[in-house]
């Protein structure tokens, strides 16, 4: 039996003729939905195109940091729409934004240099730095290699 038409909005009067049941799809305020991105980066060389130039030059220093201190089998992907690298298990992010650039080698290995991260804004797992300064090549080999111990540590367990 088809749903009475009522004189005022509600979710009943929403609902179409051959439907029995109200669903979201059919409210007036439709919950907007996830659409597709246009411009899916597939690859970091893509990111860094995209990244304005005082920027691009820092993470590309910092990307060359953290390539030298990874072993050889870690590659390079996107995920959550920033640059990673992966080894078993990501290793690290980085990523640039409008004010700054950031480091991403998860909170446990920020809370093993405290004393090297004070020039710089932390926050639970991320490292910020300006856009025209990178972090030193040697504090991101060593948080690099502090992120491979805890990945190894845990591979044990």
């Amino acid at each position: 039996m088809p749903w009475p038409r009522l004189p005022f909005r509600s979710a009943a009067a929403t609902i179409p003729i051959n439907q029995k049941h109200w669903t979201y799809r059919n409210h007036p305020r439709k919950i907007p939905r996830m659409r597709k991105q246009k411009n899916i980066l597939k690859t970091v060389d893509d990111y860094l195109a995209g990244v304005p130039e005082p920027a691009r030059s820092t993470l590309q220093k910092v990307r060359a940091a953290i390539r030298s201190a990874a072993p050889p089998e870690a590659t390079e992907g996107i995920s959550y729409g920033i640059p990673m690298f992966k080894h078993n298990d990501v290793l690290v992010w980085f990523a640039a934004f409008a004010n700054h650039c950031s480091f991403f080698p998860t909170a446990a290995v920020i809370a093993q240099f405290p004393k090297d991260l004070k020039a710089f804004r932390t926050s639970k797992g991320t490292v910020q730095f300006p856009v025209d300064k990178p972090l030193p090549a040697a504090l991101v080999k060593k948080m690099l290699k502090a992120r491979l111990a805890q990945i190894e540590n845990k591979k044990r367990r």
